[in-house]
């Protein structure tokens, strides 16, 4: 790992933030901006003279962000946690490569019901029997979707087709002029972690979509099959018991709809499913827990959320504790 001289400041590169579920990718790297803008890490001692004694404000909006390059190698969902690449200077230049690199996720299924945005944060769409899922069943069907595989994205997207966001389809009732286009990606491993059952806090989401919504759904998915029909078929007796759920492990190639494969797999054993927990554990050689030479750990955020209220004492080399935690973790361009 390269070593950050006292001779080499200011310096470009990247490091790995353990991102929260909660706060969206934008308002991570915005935080981290102001930061990055007062540190003697990132920026020349001139620039850092103008803007001397400026407080730091989390409420500014775009046009009052920092002038110092910054960004991320890849959103996460605000549902979503752990690895969160930010380049900084040069480093931006090289975050393209994390778009396409291998990834690894942790994430919890939960059956019966499906979403429209295919996760806990969605509105119901359908419910589904889920009783009859076993343990044994899942890990069969683990099989079809490992390897090549080809995933529809979601209609509830941001994808285009013939210049319209997909969901825009889905929420006017405008039949699809054709299929949604599959994308080929790899799923290097696929496991079962942990079979909850019912032992756990999972529930499904209050919201569901009305009527209207309903049919505008059915109407934009007839346009390419004409048997469409969104009902439910919950559960005939559930004696009060929690849906079934369970948490995979995968390690997948760049591209992958981690959400896809949940939905998808619960459909493959007679069922609905949508993700209520999702952890990137791995982009690339940022990590969570380094196992393999060359991986670089990841800062926790609560080292820079706290910074963004009390930078706190300077070491008696004149570093701050997270620019010690960052300096320790940087890979440098």
């Amino acid at each position: 790992m390269p070593k950050v001289t006292l001779s080499s400041f200011p310096v470009s590169g990247l490091f790995g933030v353990i991102k929260p579920s909660g706060p969206t990718s934008m308002s991570v790297v915005n935080d981290l901006q102001q930061l990055v803008a007062r540190s003697k890490l990132f920026v020349e001692s001139e620039k850092l003279e103008k803007i001397k004694g400026k407080k730091l404000d989390r409420r500014r909006g775009k046009s009052g962000r920092e002038a110092i390059k910054i960004g991320q190698g890849g959103t996460l969902d605000p549902l979503a946690d752990g690895v969160l690449v930010i380049g900084v200077g040069k480093g931006t230049k090289r975050l393209n490569e994390f778009l396409s690199c291998t990834k690894e996720y942790q994430t919890t299924c939960l059956l019966g019901c499906e979403t429209d945005s295919y996760d806990s944060e969605g509105s119901r769409v359908r419910l589904a029997p889920w009783k009859h899922v076993t343990k044994e069943q899942v890990e069969e069907a683990l099989s079809k979707f490992t390897g090549e595989i080809k995933q529809v994205p979601p209609i509830f997207s941001a994808l285009k087709m013939d210049g319209k966001p997909l969901y825009e389809y889905a929420r006017k009732g405008i039949p699809l002029p054709r299929s949604i286009e599959g994308r080929q990606v790899t799923v290097h491993t696929l496991e079962i972690v942990k079979w909850l059952g019912n032992k756990h806090s999972f529930s499904w989401p209050e919201k569901s979509l009305s009527s209207e919504a309903k049919q505008a759904l059915e109407t934009a998915l007839k346009g390419i099959q004409e048997d469409t029909a969104i009902k439910d078929e919950p559960e005939a007796a559930s004696d009060n018991l929690s849906p079934t759920a369970f948490v995979l492990k995968m390690k997948v190639s760049g591209g992958t709809y981690v959400r896809s494969l949940v939905h998808d797999l619960a459909h493959s054993v007679g069922s609905a499913g949508h993700v209520t927990t999702l952890t990137r554990s791995r982009q690339g050689r940022f990590v969570l827990d380094p196992v393999e030479d060359g991986d670089y750990q990841c800062v926790p955020w609560e080292i820079f959320e706290k910074a963004m209220t009390d930078v706190g004492e300077v070491d008696e080399d004149g570093w701050t504790e997270w620019e010690r935690e960052v300096i320790q973790r940087f890979d440098v361009i």
